[in-house]
């Protein structure tokens, strides 16, 4: 296996891993956004106020995306299980 091979499965991991989680950061980040204007606005200075929308926004998102993301990680593992068969070849 030579370098740039190694390179390629770095790019591949990490592209799909960004992948994976990107549906969850962004909703969290927009729940978040839209609950600190609402903060804003209405001078509610709660702290706790915060986490449980995202958690709900997020779990929700997660369940939503679940098959999805488990084609993309299967789609994933085959191709680096391919990649370690013609690696011991």
């Amino acid at each position: 296996m030579v370098s740039s091979e190694v390179v390629l499965i770095g790019r591949d991991l990490l592209l799909t891993a960004l992948l994976l989680s990107l549906p969850a950061v962004v909703v969290s980040l927009l729940v978040g956004g839209v609950i600190s204007v609402f903060q804003t606005v209405t001078s509610i200075q709660e702290q706790t106020l915060t986490f449980a929308p995202r958690i709900v926004a997020v779990a929700l998102v997660l369940m939503g995306t679940l098959p999805w993301s488990l084609k993309v990680a299967m789609a994933f593992t085959s191709r680096m299980m391919l990649r370690m068969i013609e690696a011991t070849q």
